[in-house]
């Protein structure tokens, strides 16, 4: 993936947060919000779905996610409000269940199936990898019971702020400090690129999304 593609995707990613945080702010309940805020978590079922599934599988989502959102918009049970809560909430259990899930024994960790699409493991890398990734399987764990907390017990301004602003910020935070602390606590480590790690993460996923797996 070129560099000029990451940072479109970047910026696009920092776009979005802020929109989403505008719009739940003044027009959670509008009936064109609800989709537009719902949509990536549908978008990444219906990609899931083709892939997996081919066009069947990517028609039954499309006309599941036509007639969800349908009952939504006419539904008073279930406030929009919730729903965004559950989109926060499930993404970051499914992304806590997707590390965590690489960590059984006699498996490569996740972090280590990216770092292995750079340069060869180490014992010692493997090791730190699995580290890695028990680190972020926590995160994302922390992330979604907060969530919650903060929902239950803040404004929605607030919860709103967690989840659109803060959640990502602290992703950034984590994948960057971890950069520039890694080679402090292991020098003998090759030295890669941040821009590298990046795009072995996006071709990683790309992969699960398609149903392989690493070699």
């Amino acid at each position: 993936m070129p560099a000029w593609r990451l940072a479109l995707l970047l910026a696009a990613g920092v776009a979005y947060a802020l929109l989403s945080h505008w719009m739940m702010l003044f027009h959670p309940a509008a009936p064109w919000a609800v989709p537009v805020l719902l949509g990536p978590l549908w978008l990444t079922a219906l990609g899931l779905a083709a892939a997996r599934f081919g066009r069947a599988g990517a028609a039954l989502v499309l006309v599941a996610g036509v007639l969800f959102f349908v009952a939504v918009l006419r539904s008073e049970a279930i406030g929009p409000e919730r729903l965004y809560l559950f989109q926060h909430v499930g993404i970051n259990a499914l992304l806590c269940g997707w590390f965590g899930s690489t960590l059984r024994p006699g498996r490569l960790s996740l972090i280590g199936q990216f770092a292995q699409r750079i340069h060869p493991l180490s014992p010692g890398h493997r090791a730190y990898t699995a580290s890695l990734t028990r680190v972020w399987t926590v995160y994302f764990a922390v992330v979604a019971v907060l969530s919650v907390a903060v929902y239950a017990g803040l404004s929605f301004a607030a919860w709103s702020l967690y989840s659109n602003l803060i959640t990502p910020i602290g992703v950034g935070v984590l994948f960057v400090g971890e950069y520039l602390l890694r080679y402090r606590l292991h020098p003998e480590f090759e030295r890669t690129r941040l821009i590298d790690a990046v795009r072995a993460f996006y071709a990683n996923a790309d992969e699960a999304s398609a149903g392989t797996r690493p070699p």
